[in-house]
């Protein structure tokens, strides 16, 4: 267990979780429909599903070029902790078992399942072939409120698609940011991304720009529903922990890419959803 967890790099969930309790009881509190137990737990089981298949086939497509890579050749499947078969073999289930829980859910959901899929999954081929492969990455994990809202209510609605297109900003912002690492490498091995494409610096300007879109699309539902404090509060920290990983990495000093990454991302995602929660009691 301890190996595919290792292989799914369980504790980055903290990047697209909160999101997706941001659209659940955005659903709960702003529509007719109440909170019930077995939603709750069924998105819960989605988002672990779904993101259990991304990540094992996205280190099985990409175990070659991992092999090659210094950064990445100690990772399970060039390091032969896990066979390339078993890692497929993962994804498979996974797929299977998300697609059964979306079936226990509403028919929309369980429609749009092989959608969701094939979002999430594709975006492990995009890096051969466009640099905009970051916003592929942004949009799977974007999926998270939508997704959610979903599973509450069965339609679509404007309110949660704020979220989701915060979330792509935020994600193909630091997503940017987490691949001046391989710059160089991407660029010898042909892959695209776009530090390899832009260089450095102007990397690190547009992943600001699209930090930029995301704190105005975090603001966005203020005007569209009722927030109070708390909300605002939230809004002020994930805005801070944006500002704050760009100090962090400058052109010329890439030591804290993964502080960055992990740690400031991390905190504005969980304390962004939790004065989102506190704030849905706050004015109730």
């Amino acid at each position: 267990m301890k190996k595919y967890f290792s292989l799914v790099t369980f504790s980055h969930t903290i990047f697209a979780m909160p999101f997706a309790f941001i659209g659940f009881f955005l659903a709960v509190t702003t529509t007719e429909y109440t909170f019930e137990w077995h939603k709750l737990v069924l998105m819960l089981l989605c988002m672990v599903f779904a993101r259990n298949s991304a990540m094992a086939f996205n280190r099985y497509l990409d175990r070659d070029i991992d092999a090659q890579n210094p950064r990445t050749k100690v990772r399970d499947i060039p390091a032969g902790r896990i066979s390339p078969a078993a890692a497929l073999t993962f994804t498979l289930v996974n797929c299977a078992l998300f697609m059964l829980a979306t079936w226990f859910i509403n028919r929309l959901c369980f429609y749009l399942s092989p959608v969701a899929l094939l979002v999430v999954l594709g975006y492990s081929a995009t890096k051969r072939f466009t640099a905009l492969c970051h916003l592929v990455l942004g949009l799977g994990l974007s999926l998270a409120p939508i997704g959610a809202y979903l599973v509450v209510t069965g339609h679509f609605a404007v309110l949660p698609i704020f979220f989701s297109l915060a979330v792509i900003c935020w994600v193909s912002g630091f997503d940017i940011i987490y691949a001046l690492q391989d710059e160089d490498f991407d660029r010898n091995q042909n892959l695209h991304s776009i530090p390899s494409k832009l260089g450095t610096v102007r990397a690190l300007n547009l992943s600001t720009f699209l930090h930029v879109l995301s704190a105005i699309f975090v603001i966005l539902p203020a005007f569209f529903t009722t927030v109070g404090i708390p909300y605002y509060i939230g809004i002020l920290v994930y805005c801070t922990m944006l500002v704050y990983q760009h100090r962090l990495v400058k052109p010329e000093d890439l030591s804290r890419v993964n502080f960055a990454f992990m740690t400031t991302n991390g905190i504005a995602s969980v304390v962004f959803a939790a004065f989102f929660l506190l704030d849905r009691l706050w004015i109730r």
